[in-house]
């Protein structure tokens, strides 16, 4: 006899499986089918080689909300965060160095040998982002009020942001106007006067973004990439015990103690569409399974372009959705090394505080600019913006005794080229990047045992990400918020009734936190007590 289910999730991403653990609290009966054959969608952990567990897309963790941590007792399920100290290291071609501290006063110590004036700054600075931060936080577990179809509940959501406003100071309320238009590095240029202080605090405005440092609206990435804590304290980042699959496995843990079944290499063909409402999907054996509701952790694109037949849908909202800005410049290389690399502002290759830090190979706001100069011309960077991660000086399990690995992030690689095809490309695009490393960082080419090279479009084939986007669309002001994934339907709900989204396609958008996924099964259940669906 077929089963039926209260709920089908659509994908075994974090955000799919935080979805899936709150609707199983609640007494849902759930189903959670994965394509592939492992959990986490870009927050996984793979072993490529022999012996190497790594995480192969995402690679830090802080964004993940502490509410979800805490209520799905995400550390019975093995979920430990190793904060990284020091945060940054940023070498400099002319052999001068600069390292952030968590402790404030010895990042100010560093600051102070490229400038007095902006060490002096620093405190302030951290002090009012980390006050626009509080405010941003507060909506990140907040269903937006819809702008183009509103209710009642729209009204009041409204009202309560306006007094918030008018409840700030004046530096804070303009702090935010500023923070939500400007440029990064217009946001940071009346703090700071040193090139090297402003191009380590710049990267975070630009990392998965189409964008340079001087595009409006990266100043807002800056902000997204500081909300977050790593064991209660704010903006650290850290390296999750077992790799980014971690935080997979411990969602997976919460949900499958609370009664959820979990299946993986179960592809999804469509959203089975019965009476014009969502009841089950199909897979892509033929199989039909049927539920009251389906959650989407896809991409709004793969949802509705693809999962969805044309028919089922206003052709207003398909047309909304195919002009969703989803179209990715980052790529992901991963390495085993034999050792550490020794790095020509700071010579060693024993464990050396800088190697447990993310290491920043951009000299300057112009060298990133430029970067992107070429990349929105169909062009990968010829020296692009690198952020590199050790995460085995923190967590020997990763690797075999002596052996090391080695994540770069790079930005930018356009996901549609001006020439080539990234499948033909990529390889030797990544003997750039290596190269690059090696003028920081002499003989570390020999280091290398093992490379993975993942371009914009293996994120898209392999990973399921449309367009390469690591963020499932721009985090861009056109597209956040009451805006995301398009407007009038913010909240998680579709124009298909039964069908709802869960994914980083919604409010709050991109980065390993959990909150669309915790919103979407907020939603939903408020809808099944009103019995809406």
């Amino acid at each position: 006899m077929a089963q039926h289910w209260d709920a089908i999730v659509i994908g075994g991403g974090h955000n799919g499986l935080v979805c899936a653990a709150y609707l199983a609290r609640a007494g849902l009966r759930v189903l959670v089918l994965e394509r592939r054959a492992v959990l986490g969608g870009a927050s996984v952990t793979e072993e490529p080689w022999p012996g190497y567990r790594v995480s192969t897309l995402a690679y830090l963790c802080s964004l993940l909300q502490e509410r979800i941590i805490r209520e799905l007792e995400l550390a019975r399920f093995g979920y430990h965060v190793y904060a990284k100290d020091p945060a940054f290291f940023t070498p400099f071609p002319d052999g001068r160095y600069l390292l952030f501290w968590q402790d404030s006063r010895r990042t100010c110590e560093e600051i102070a040998r490229f400038s007095r004036r902006d060490a002096e700054a620093y405190p302030r600075y951290e002090a009012f982002l980390e006050q626009l931060a509080r405010f941003a936080e507060q909506m990140l577990l907040r269903t937006p009020p819809d702008l183009a179809r509103s209710g009642l509940r729209d009204y009041l959501e409204l009202a309560r942001l306006g007094l918030d406003f008018l409840h700030m100071d004046d530096t804070e309320r303009v702090g935010h106007l500023r923070i939500f238009t400007q440029s990064v590095a217009d946001f940071l240029a009346p703090w700071f006067e040193s090139e090297e202080v402003k191009v380590t605090l710049a990267t975070d405005g630009v990392i998965g973004t189409n964008g340079g440092p001087r595009t409006p609206g990266t100043a807002y990435v800056l902000l997204h990439h500081v909300m977050g804590k790593v064991n209660g304290h704010r903006g650290l980042w850290g390296f999750v015990r077992g790799g980014m699959g971690g935080v997979a496995a411990a969602l997976a843990g919460a949900a499958q103690a609370a009664g959820a079944t979990i299946r993986t290499e179960a592809p999804v063909t469509r959203v089975l569409v019965v009476n014009g409402r969502a009841a089950g999907v199909v897979l892509d054996n033929g199989d039909e399974l049927r539920s009251r509701i389906v959650v989407s952790g896809a991409d709004p694109k793969r949802t509705f372009l693809h999962l969805v037949e044309a028919h089922h849908l206003p052709g207003e909202f398909r047309a909304a959705v195919h002009n969703i800005r989803m179209e990715g410049c980052s790529m992901k290389i991963n390495l085993a090394l034999d050792g550490l690399p020794s790095f020509r502002a700071l010579p060693g290759s024993t464990l050396l505080p800088h190697h447990r830090t993310t290491i920043h190979l951009c000299p300057s706001i112009e060298y990133i600019e430029r970067a992107w100069d070429e990349a929105k011309y169909g062009t990968p960077s010829t020296q692009p913006m690198l952020e590199i991660t050790l995460p085995t000086t923190y967590d020997d399990s990763l690797a075999p005794p002596g052996k090391h690995i080695m994540n770069i992030f790079l930005q930018y690689t356009p996901y549609r080229l001006r020439e080539g095809h990234w499948h033909q490309i990529k390889e030797q695009y990544a003997d750039r990047v290596l190269a690059l490393v090696e003028e920081y960082a002499p003989g570390f080419r020999n280091l290398i045992l093992h490379r993975q090279v993942i371009s914009p479009l293996d994120l898209e084939e392999t990973y399921g990400l449309t367009g390469g986007n690591i963020f499932h669309g721009e985090m861009a002001v056109d597209q956040l918020f009451f805006l995301r994934p398009v407007p009038g339907w913010a909240q998680y709900r579709t124009p298909l009734r039964g069908l709802y989204l869960c994914g980083s396609g919604t409010h709050p958008g991109g980065g390993v936190m959990g909150a669309p996924g915790y919103n979407a099964a907020r939603e939903i259940l408020r809808d099944l007590r009103l019995r809406r669906v």
